[in-house]
């Protein structure tokens, strides 16, 4: 679990990167220009990690299935080269499926003032600029997305599906309460990610208006990542002991301010 983890934890400080540096920068400057290759650049590292993501997202589930519905046999099947190979496998096919759709993109024909309505290079304000009709591509595209979303997405709920029916055989309380909590906070990341990225992706991106697009992408390209470390962190004893002393405290303040008052 803590190599997949690690993995992910990696995986998100690289997906906020290839963003947010260049979109702050953009707010502070009076330009706001990119590159037609550096558009492309942000277009394929940002959506090939957000396919990685998908794919750790499904080996986590894997991993908690074997953990919880095939406790004994987890050591055997789950080794630490296994592990490293599976999170490997989700690089590579990450930053290999996005590739069709990068190239099919950046063959349009591009005209007008190539002003793109957004804070990044997102696939529907590109094909927006370009100077015909792209139907095909736009199916292409939201078909592609479509199957790679829902595909993952089913065998995650599958997976939770299972470890919840084998969550409830268990005789102790104190047992299914440790066995929710850990599953709890990946449920949530999954909720979180699939939930956006679902509203923005599934259907064809000209369906979209540009205010939902960009409040939608700011949601699970930015909040998304900034909550995912404070979701896995409440699994931490020291940390949810660190909470209380600090509600604690601010409490105490709020109740000294008004007796002072």
């Amino acid at each position: 679990m803590y190599i997949l983890l690690a993995n992910f934890s990696i995986l998100e400080m690289w997906y906020v990167t290839s963003t947010v540096p260049n979109m702050l920068a953009n707010f502070l400057s009076e330009t706001k220009t990119i590159s037609f290759s550096g558009c492309f650049l942000q277009f394929y590292f940002f959506f090939s990690m957000g396919t990685t993501e998908t794919f750790i997202l499904f080996a986590m589930a894997f991993d908690r299935y074997l953990a919880i519905c095939r406790p004994l046999h987890y050591p055997t099947v789950m080794t630490v080269q296994r592990c490293i190979r599976m999170g490997a496998c989700c690089w590579v096919c990450g930053f290999s499926c996005f590739l069709l759709p990068v190239y099919l993109i950046s063959q349009l024909p591009f005209c007008g003032p190539n002003t793109i309505d957004h804070f990044l290079c997102d696939p529907g304000p590109l094909m927006k600029l370009s100077c015909m009709p792209t139907p095909g591509t736009e199916i292409i595209c939201a078909t592609f997305n479509s199957v790679l979303i829902f595909s993952t997405f089913l065998f995650i709920i599958s997976s939770y599906t299972l470890v919840i029916r084998a969550v409830l055989r268990v005789p102790s309380a104190e047992g299914r309460h440790k066995a929710f909590s850990t599953c709890g906070s990946h449920l949530a990341v999954v909720s979180l990610f699939y939930g956006s990225i679902m509203v923005m992706y599934v259907s064809p991106m000209a369906s979209n208006p540009a205010g939902i697009q960009k409040i939608v992408t700011l949601f699970y390209s930015v909040m998304t990542p900034l909550f995912n470390p404070l979701i896995y962190s409440l699994q931490n004893k020291e940390i949810k002991e660190a909470l209380r002393k600090l509600l604690k405290l601010t409490m105490l303040k709020k109740a000294y301010s008004l007796c002072l008052n």
